[in-house]
Formats: structure tokens, sequence, C-alpha cells
């Protein structure tokens, strides 16, 4: 049975110079020229039916009259007859005036602007007018169900409702040399494939490449008409970049402008070509907010991805890769990949890095890498153009700014905060005391709800839950319950303690206030040795610190941090004095001699490996700008040369019966029933033992 197909044509006539008002009508002017595809294609091959064959029958049978009538027509790679039929000719002529049409309204809708997204997706994929076509025929039937019985009858099989490069290739292709070109669309490195932008269905691996159905991806078909929502699979973590503060920036206003002007230079005179920018450093740091501010400075969006999100399966991984690459293309917007520091530094798994770098190498607008550490060239960025660029952590004086300003811009902030001590406590970026303020203001507000206004208690309170959120993985975090009156020591010992209070308290002044900050380097932390027997109350004063400088307190066992493993103990300590550097957080290393004792003589590597792990720590300590507290029961084991390095040294003496007696009077809760008879004196005196 000979078909014929009618579609409604636009009502009224359309001018040439008319443009598109939207994604629709320009996909709806398509689907009528693969209408008179399909007539012409019909026109030209269809017999009215097979001899001998009952209609309904059609594709379930294949008689021996229609195998002559196959073997009757020319073979595909024969250019057709020229003459043809006569309603096939002015089909031809039909086709080519509707192909017209739509190049005129296309130009039309060009000059005026108005975005058609078959047009970019064509642009940004650098399609040619087959492959464009292709995705029109293969669209069809996510638009129209009309058009899986069409496909169905052309294939000649009810069975095969989907359009196949054969199929795609007849209705397309006219002379031999067509059909060879077109052949070659279809290869799985082609851009249809390559990019995603269709698949085969589910079929075996030995039907022939024409013969197999092909469906277009949901995120192309969405696209083409007119939804600019990401990719589903990926949605869940990426996003178009939003505004985001540039106040949050912590480089120089200089380099700030200077990054704007690279990037613009950049891309006036290497069109096409992509450049890898690389911001590092810690997070909160503005990173993002800058990415956001170069691409609005080329005028372009900008995708921001988790790539630390992506499935770890190879295969997952890099169709992953594919869609994200492919979102940016379809949105014309630049690429940030943040929160991949893990997938940076996997040395061991380095396939899945490899397909990503070569990915970011071939994409042809700005990639943003926002990473904790550098991203060095080596041979996975070989090739591309890669900037990298560090954000500090402000400095005292710097932080203290952004605690005025976040502290004024929300809920009111009690009389008397001293901002200057809570930016000397928390090494916070502005990205972290944005949070802490915002934590402290909900903290207010549910505490007193009448009359809610931030107090600095909120703001510590709220720094210290904001502060170290794996360090806890690491070390033992204590909470601290001994205040100044539980510590019994000679008074000497005790105004050593209230001394290094003193010098954690007042650090913003001397460092920020009266710049020291910019004399020093390293060493503005602070060091201190607690020697003596066990019991003596090491782990209470440390207790005591934080209490009074209202910090986090976590100890770390050294025993256990030490590892027999080469490499391993300089990987635990960096673990930790990283995580700690954001709140400053006090660390308590107990059993310090098994790392901190006497540097042995190198006698083997071992030996010498032993030394190296104790020259790092000292390394780290001296970096650290928290306070890092050493408890040992031997003082005599620690190096000398180690100790000199030490900004307090406080001995710990075992209690003579004076010190006892306050131990035992002490000791008590409240609420503990005591007998009167109970003699405190006789209890020093009669048993000779440390307070723990």
């Amino acid at each position: 049975m000979a078909f014929t197909s009618t579609l409604k044509n636009i009502a009224g006539k359309v001018p040439e110079d008319s443009a598109y008002n939207n994604a629709c009508e320009h996909l709806r002017d398509e689907l009528q020229r693969v209408d008179l595809l399909i007539r012409r294609h019909l026109a030209r091959h269809d017999t009215g039916g097979e001899p001998g064959l009952p209609e309904r029958f059609r594709g379930l049978v294949i008689t021996g009259d229609e195998i002559a009538s196959i073997l009757a027509r020319p073979p595909a790679y024969c250019d057709p007859c020229a003459s043809g039929r006569a309603d096939g000719l002015e089909l031809d002529t039909e086709l080519r005036s509707h192909e017209a049409l739509i190049a005129s309204r296309v130009a039309a809708s060009a000059r005026q602007g108005i975005d058609l997204p078959l047009c970019r997706l064509a642009a940004a994929f650098g399609l040619s007018s087959l492959e464009t076509c292709a995705l029109t025929i293969c669209i069809a039937p996510e638009i129209d169900a009309r058009y899986e019985r069409l496909y169905a009858y052309l294939h000649d099989d009810v069975t095969r409702k989907l359009p196949t490069p054969g199929l795609i290739i007849d209705l397309l292709a006219v002379s031999a040399e067509e059909r060879g070109t077109a052949r070659l669309t279809f290869g799985l490195d082609s851009p249809l494939f390559h990019q995603r932008l269709l698949s085969c269905a589910a079929t075996s691996e030995e039907t022939p490449l024409l013969s197999r159905p092909l469906r277009i991806d949901e995120r192309i078909s969405c696209f083409l008409l007119g939804s600019e929502a990401i990719d589903s699979r990926i949605a869940p973590f990426a996003a178009m970049h939003t505004d985001l503060d540039r106040d949050l920036i912590t480089l120089a206003e200089a380099d700030q402008q200077r990054l704007l002007k690279f990037g613009r230079r950049y891309s006036e005179r290497h069109q096409g070509e992509g450049v890898l920018f690389c911001f590092h450093g810690p997070a909160g740091t503005g990173r993002k907010a800058m990415a956001g501010e170069i691409c609005q400075h080329l005028g372009v969006p900008l995708l921001m991805v988790a790539i630390g999100e992506l499935d770890h399966d190879a295969s997952a991984f890099r169709e992953g890769v594919d869609r994200i690459v492919r979102e940016a293309l379809l949105q014309n917007a630049g690429l940030c990949l943040h929160s991949g520091d893990e997938l940076l530094n996997d040395r061991d798994d380095r396939h899945r890095l490899q397909y990503l770098a070569r990915q970011l190498v071939r994409f042809p607008r700005p990639v943003f890498i926002v990473a904790a550490a550098s991203v060095r060239p080596g041979s996975l960025f070989r090739g591309a153009h890669l900037l990298s660029v560090a954000f500090p952590v402000p400095d005292l004086r710097q932080r203290k700014e952004f605690w005025e300003r976040e502290g004024g811009l929300g809920l009111r902030v009690a009389a008397g905060v001293d901002f200057g001590a809570l930016a000397g406590r928390f090494g916070f970026t502005p990205g972290q005391i944005r949070d802490a303020v915002a934590a402290a203001e909900d903290l207010s507000r549910w505490q007193h709800p009448e009359s809610p206004q931030i107090t600095e208690d909120d703001l510590y309170a709220a720094s210290r839950d904001h502060s170290n959120p794996k360090l806890s993985e690491l070390a033992r975090k204590i909470v601290p319950r001994s205040g100044w009156d539980d510590l019994v020591l000679p008074p000497d010992r005790i105004a050593q303690l209230a001394e290094l209070c003193r010098h954690s308290r007042y650090r913003h002044i001397v460092y920020g206030e009266w710049g020291f900050d910019q004399k020093l380097s390293y060493g503005k932390g602070l060091s201190a040795l607690f020697t003596g027997p066990p019991g003596t109350g090491k782990t209470m004063a440390a207790e005591v610190i934080a209490i009074d400088l209202r910090l986090e307190l976590y100890k770390i066992d050294l025993s256990q941090v030490v590892s027999k493993y080469i490499g391993e103990t300089e990987k635990n300590l960096d673990r930790i004095f990283s995580e700690a550097a954001t709140g400053n957080a006090i660390l308590f290393f107990d059993e310090a001699d098994a790392l901190f004792g006497k540097r042995s003589e190198v006698k083997d590597a071992h030996d010498r490996y032993a030394n190296i792990e104790t020259g790092y720590l000292l390394q780290k300590m001296e970096e650290y700008e928290g306070i890092a507290i050493l408890a040992t029961n031997l003082r005599g084991n620690m190096d000398e040369a180690f100790v000199r390095r030490i900004h307090f040294i406080v001995e710990f003496p075992f209690p003579q019966e004076r010190e006892r007696q306050a131990i035992w009077e002490k000791i008590w809760p409240e609420a503990t029933p005591l007998d009167a008879r109970l003699d405190m004196g006789l209890l020093a005196r009669r048993f000779e033992i440390a307070g723990g």
C-alpha cells in the first residue's frame, strides 16, 4: 500500500524573512522536512505493495515475489535513475523550497538574536548538515508517536520502530558518493556518538551498523525542545553559576585585575582554544567566585561541577565526564570543577584522571580547577595552557576586617565583642567566617528568641563547630572540665601556664596590629613541652588552657601515629596539622618521646629515616600557627636540639605532701557525701601518689 503523509502547514503563508519565535516553531518546520523526505523516499521506491502478499503480513513474511522485487531494484551504491517518478521530482522541488524557507528564517532569527537550540547544538559540536538532519529524524518519535509506525513501515518490519543509519542514509543521500560519506557519519568516533548525542539501542554486536536502531539522548531531546535544565544525570552535583560574593576573594585587587585581563586577552587571541586555570588554596578563599568573575567578564556563563561526586567505576566515570563536557558545550559555558582533591591526588588509579585531562585539554572555553593544592602540568595536561594561582588565607588584620564586616550585616552583635581575638584564635577563610557568623545568629535566635543578639560566646561556639571537621578521625577530642582552681602546681608553674595563655590571647595584637606578621614567615604558633611523671597534671593543664582560650583540644597518641612503613608517619602528621590549622585547635601529643626522642646515630637506612621523621614533625610544628603541646614522662630522653626550639617548657613535679593534701581536698564533687572524720592530711601523708 502506497503511503501518503500529510502535515498541516503553519496557518497562512510565512514570509521567508520572518524569524522563528521559538524552538518548537523551528522544530516543526524541521519535522515537516522529515515528512517530505519520507514522501520522496516512498515515491521513488514504493511499488504499492509486494505481489501476492496480504498487507496484514507485511514485515512478517518474505515471499519469493518480494525477493524478485528487491533484486529488480538498483543497488544502493548506484546512482538512482535520473528520470525518477513524476511525483518524486515534484517532491524534490517542494523539498528544496522548504529547505530554503528554513534557511531564510534561521538567518532572520540569527540577525534578531533569537537563539535556536538546533542551530546552537550544531555549532557547539561542529555538526554537518547531514548530522543535523539525522538528529531531527531521530527526535521525531520523541515528539510524535506516529513516526514509530512510519519507520516500521519503511523498514518493512513492525518491530523496528526507531530509525537506523541505513534508513537515514536512504532518506537523505542521493548519489553514491553521498552514501559513502553518510556512512562515515555514523562511526563511533563521529560527533553524534562521541558526544553522546545518539546511541545505539539494545542490539547484538553482530548486527550491521546500518541496521542498528538509533535513539536520541534524553538531554538532547529536551534541549532541542527548548529546555535549559541541566542533564538530570549530573544535576545532583552540577549547577549553573549564580552570583557569588566577590568580597570573599582573598587575592589582592591587583592580582584580580591581572586575571581578568589575562582571560580577556587569551579569549581574543586564541578563539576556539581553551585555557586551564588552577585556583588552589583553602576552602572559602573565593576561588569559585573568581572563576565566576572571569566568565562574567568574558560574557559567558559558568557550569560548576563537584567532580568528586562522579561514580568511581571507570566506564561510569567516563560517561559522567562526557555528559559534563557536553552540558558545558550546550550551555556555551565555561567549566569549573571543584571538590575533586581526592581524584587529583589519586596516584594508584591514573586512568580516570588521564581521561578527564584529555577532555579538558580539548575543551574550547575556560576551565577552572578548584583544589586545595596546585595541579602540575606534567604529562597529564601536556599541550594545555595551564595557569596556577594560589589563594592565600587572609592574615590577622584581614581576618579581623572580615569578622567585623560579617558581624555588621545580620543580627545585632553584642557590644564588646573582640573580633581581633576571634581572628587570632581561628585561622578562618572569609567563607568560613561567613558560615560561623550565620551559625552564631541561628544559635542566638534559638537560645534567646525574645531578644536575640549575637554574643561572644555564640561566636566562639559556632567557630568551634565549623573548625576541624575531620580532626576527630585522626585524634581524640577531649571535652575540658578542669579550670584554674583544679590545678595543683607550684606557683611558678601556674605563672608559666598563665603566660602561655596570654601569649596566645594577644597574638593578634603583636602579629596583626603591630605588624610582626609581616616579619615572620613561620614560627608564629606556640609550642610547649610538658614533662613529669604520670598523673602529675599534664593533661589537666591542657584542658585548663583550652577552657581559658575557648579552643578545641585534641589528644594525639604519637605511639599510634608513628608507622613502621616509610612515609606513613609523615602522611599521618600532615593530615593532623592540616585539619587543625583552620581552627587553631590545641594539639596535645601524648607519649611525645616516641618520636621526639634523641636522634639516633645513623647506622643504617632505618636510622636515617627515623631522623627524617623527627625533622618533619619539627617543621610542621614551626609552620603551625596554633598551640602544640608535647607531653613526656621522660624529659631526659628528649633531644636537646629539639627542646631548644620549644617556646615553653613546664616541669610537672611529683606532688609533695602539701600539694597532695590540696589535691585530696579538691578532688571531691560537691554532691559527694563526706564523713566528717575523713582526714585529708592523713591521706596525703600516708599515700605518696600523684594526682592522677
